[in-house]
């Protein structure tokens, strides 16, 4: 029975392929997209081989070609790519341990949800030390002209928190407006997702000002935000629910968008996401358990969306769909 199931599944899964295949062509939303796809209607994380093993990864297409990955490991972890196909390792950021973090992390080595990107010749590497469940956090800064593990050079503390702050400094997300003006969304339950100003020369705080730009009343349960524009608006990505648990993950992916990198954003129903809202994207479906901590980055076939979800045995994967956009502006994943 189980594999008649697995076979009725896949040939759902292609026809729903074929048909989004069509809409695409056409400009229209895939099939089951309507607030977000039904569950039957996600599909499956692209094809990717080798070193896949990956928790809160985030890419960026290097000047040269090929692609450098950063994800949450002991010292950070490192992955390669010539092809956003096959993976493998490249060692870790801090080879020789980061003891700058080490009273945030317990002691540990683990550090989290690590935000890559390159600018002004350089990677930016923006990164988390915390324990579970706490919000005793800070988020620093490296950089490196290569990326090459035991390159990166410590930039120092830009926010943290303490057990007495109303949010919790982890998940940075580093964002570069068309005025040049540099941004670092963050944020992990509590109150919610917040927004604060980056000086462009040195990468650090620009100002004391703390905006809030999600937060969901009465769950808490909002985190890993990424800010990324496409055509008129910025669409703030984030995940809902719970992650951290194996294939009994309940993270999933949501949306808003706004004229203003500062917000209001709201979701496809035009509520605040400051009030709860989001429009889902992608869920946990089939064998694909938890997708969520996504990053969003351009490249030359559009907008790729990246992830971590669990399969059966509870195992961390990267997840790589690209990304389209209905006839409103909605983004959607094929």
């Amino acid at each position: 029975m189980g594999g008649v199931m697995k076979t009725l599944q896949s040939i759902r899964r292609r026809m729903l392929a074929l048909t989004s295949l069509v809409a695409l062509t056409l400009g229209l939303a895939p099939a089951g997209y309507a607030d977000g796809y039904t569950a039957a209607a996600y599909p499956g994380p692209g094809v990717v081989t080798g070193d896949i093993g990956v928790h809160d990864p985030s890419v960026v297409r290097r000047p040269g070609g090929g692609y450098l990955l950063a994800h949450t490991g002991d010292n950070l972890a490192l992955k390669t790519s010539a092809d956003r196909t096959a993976w493998r390792n490249a060692g870790v950021v801090f080879p020789g341990g980061a003891p700058w973090t080490t009273s945030y992390t317990g002691g540990g080595r683990n550090l989290w949800a690590p935000d890559i990107s390159y600018h002004n010749g350089k990677y930016y590497l923006y990164y988390s030390a915390s324990t579970f469940g706490s919000n005793n956090s800070a988020i620093f800064l490296a950089t490196s002209t290569t990326g090459a593990s035991g390159s990166w050079t410590n930039n120092g503390l830009i926010i943290s928190t303490s057990s007495s702050s109303t949010y919790n400094a982890i998940d940075p997300n580093l964002f570069v407006d068309d005025q040049g003006r540099w941004w670092l969304s963050f944020g992990s339950f509590w109150t919610g997702i917040k927004l604060i100003q980056l000086d462009p020369a040195t990468g650090k705080r620009l100002d004391g000002t703390v905006r809030g730009i999600a937060q969901r009343p009465g769950s808490t349960a909002v985190e890993a935000p990424y800010i990324y524009k496409h055509g008129g608006y910025y669409y703030l990505w984030v995940s809902f629910d719970a992650c951290c648990r194996g294939a009994a993950s309940t993270y999933r992916i949501m949306v808003g968008r706004s004229a203003s990198v500062t917000g209001p954003y709201l979701d496809r129903n035009g509520v605040a996401m400051t009030s709860g809202g989001g429009t889902q994207v992608l869920a946990g479906h089939d064998s694909v358990h938890g997708p969520g901590h996504q990053a969003v980055f351009g490249d030359v076939d559009g907008d790729i969306l990246v992830y971590h979800y669990y399969a059966d045995n509870g195992t961390a994967l990267l997840g790589i769909n690209k990304i389209g956009y209905d006839a409103a502006g909605w983004p959607y994943v094929y």
